[in-house]
């Protein structure tokens, strides 16, 4: 998600900053196979009429700090043993200031623990320190991606004139994933700070500035981990030579207790294309041997940024799709952090996670959610989320969906490669990669999906069996569908036959679903999906649902009498 984007080069203007844009019987849901269909009929995309209002889903709600039982129905298996983490927003609003945008409410901790076939559940609000600086001045103190913070209305009109040449505070607010360094888990947005926290009682540790330890100001939450443990992520930095896309090792030990990023080191920098233009990102690829990045054409105007207090405007206005652009792949060697030479590009478009990428046949296979239309951050207003009626059904008619590509990159590029040829060896994708009489390669994706997916509103939050199949090649990823303007399905998509299936309930509302692989499996699909499944209805309880990842049936659901508001990652961590 996007979040705060220039606050370190608002107050140290050489120095570095980092963009912060950063889902039975007993209930019968419906449950289908699609396989390909050639006489279904296409829909008109994102053309839907009557959608019910979720507004209860992205208001504040009471964090629930005594841990609660819930009811089971049906099973959970006694093998899953752990606790689902998620994170997400969940106060939207202090004293008589409101946030403006979705990805600016505190965060809001959740926990649901299995063990032998029972399930717990507990929440908290993550005491950041912009959490409880809001909360002493109970009102908005600190500034958030789409919110901007007022001066303090004590002071008289000089003073709150002078305030808006003040250096900005970075928010700490890191509401959008649980991450993992050296085996200790922290919460994280795009900004320089993290807050380690304790996954048994939620509380807060400590807060780990990225800045501190090298000279980046932040990294995404979506990094990418070794076997052995290794974290790879990517950060900005921005200097008197322009702007740089910075990529980061983090060691998987430590070597003092009391360690925390600390050993952390750039292994490469990318200078952008356009110094006081870079672009947004949300995640990256990696395989075995090499890291991925995208340049895309959602912009980031520095100058916009860096004056957006003073012009009265929050950060989000230095964000716009410049599709007069193409879209770039750049690819690192991630054991000597070179930069291969190869020049990879496609059409523009915009991509916020990866599935997979993985290597065959001297190539780079990498696939993404994509949309073809960088938009859709404005859309996530607040006020637009919390419509009804036709005012509803247009704000979702205006999204651009989002669906599953695949890109080709050959590793072995000769000068003596003639121009027009398709570089790419491999038999099973239709992607190409073609080079031109400039020596770039033009890449051109292959659509991993049918006509029934763009019936489904598209996917998005897409994971996979990561611990035995991330940068390998692989046949399942899992998602929501999006016939709504947060998920209201779950999905299973074969990328080799390009067939889904589909769980959904009318009316409630899953999130991202998280793979959870059978002890000794030997498939990549043999272990459970669990998703937390919420609803607007007050009479309907909110639930954790497990869905056996082979057939996406249901296995069972635990329900707690608690209020949730729509979330946005989340891991699970077996003890």
């Amino acid at each position: 998600m996007c979040f705060q984007i220039f606050l370190h080069f608002v107050r140290n203007r050489s120095t570095t900053a980092v963009g912060f844009l950063s889902v039975a019987v007993y209930r019968l849901p419906v449950l289908k196979t699609y396989m390909e269909n050639t006489h279904q009929k296409k829909t008109l995309l994102g053309q839907r009429q009557n959608l019910p209002c979720i507004a209860p889903l992205l208001t504040t709600v009471e964090e629930t700090v005594q841990i609660i039982s819930a009811q089971v129905k049906g099973h959970i298996p006694e093998w899953l043993h752990g606790y689902l983490l998620r994170v997400g927003p969940g106060k939207f609003e202090f004293g008589k200031d409101k946030y403006s945008h979705w990805f600016d409410g505190m965060a809001l901790l959740h926990q649901f623990r299995m063990e032998k076939g029972t399930v717990t559940y507990r929440s908290k609000f993550l005491q950041s320190d912009t959490y409880k600086t809001n909360s002493v001045g109970n009102r908005i103190v600190i500034s958030e991606f789409g919110t901007l913070a007022f001066p303090d209305p004590c002071k008289n009109i000089f003073e709150r004139f002078l305030s808006k040449f003040e250096r900005p505070a970075m928010t700490d607010n890191t509401n959008v994933n649980y991450v993992q360094y050296k085996g200790d888990y922290y919460m994280s947005t795009e900004t320089n700070f993290m807050n380690k926290v304790d996954i048994e009682t939620l509380e807060k540790i400590e807060k780990v500035d990225w800045s501190k330890f090298i000279a980046v100001n932040g990294a995404t939450a979506h990094p990418h981990y070794d076997p052995d443990g290794t974290a790879y992520n990517m950060g900005n930095s921005y200097g008197p030579q322009g702007s740089c896309y910075n990529i980061i090792r983090v060691p998987p030990e430590k070597v003092d207790l009391g360690e925390t990023i600390h050993g952390a080191q750039v292994i490469c920098s990318i200078s952008s294309e356009e110094k006081m233009k870079p672009s947004y990102y949300h995640s990256f690829g990696m395989t075995k041997n090499y890291i991925i990045f995208i340049e895309q054409p959602l912009k980031m105007n520095l100058w916009k940024i860096v004056t957006s207090k003073i012009r009265g405007k929050a950060f989000s206005d230095g964000i716009s799709w410049e599709p007069q652009y193409n879209t770039r792949f750049y690819v690192v060697d991630k054991h000597t952090g070179q930069l291969l030479p190869g020049m990879y590009y496609s059409k523009p478009f915009i991509t916020f996670h990866q599935i997979n990428a993985f290597e065959d046949e001297g190539c780079i296979i990498i696939d993404m959610c994509c949309q073809d239309n960088g938009r859709n951050l404005d859309i996530y207003q607040l006020q637009n989320l919390r419509k009804s009626g036709e005012g509803l059904d247009q704000v979702y008619n205006s999204v651009a969906l989002s669906f599953p590509r695949r890109f080709v990159l050959p590793l072995h590029i000769s000068e003596n490669d003639p121009a027009g040829e398709n570089l790419s060896p491999l038999s099973y994708s239709s992607a190409s990669a073609v080079k031109q009489s400039d020596g770039k390669i033009w890449c051109s994706h292959e659509n991993l999906h049918h006509e029934d997916l763009e019936e489904e509103g598209g996917i998005e939050f897409p994971q996979i069996n990561y611990g035995q199949f991330s940068g390998k090649k692989y046949n399942f990823f899992y998602g929501c569908g999006f016939r709504h303007l947060v998920g209201d399905s779950l999905m299973k998509v074969d990328v080799v036959n390009k067939s889904l299936k589909v769980w959904r309930e009318d009316g409630f509302y899953p999130s991202e679903p998280i793979f959870v692989p059978v002890p000794g499996a030997k498939e990549e699909d043999d272990g459970v999906i669990l998703s937390v499944v919420i609803t607007p209805k007050q009479n309907e309880n909110n639930f954790l649902l497990v869905l056996d990842a082979r057939n996406f049936e249901e296995l069972g659901r635990a329900e707690v009498p608690v209020q949730m508001p729509y979330g946005f990652h989340g891991t699970f961590v077996p003890i």
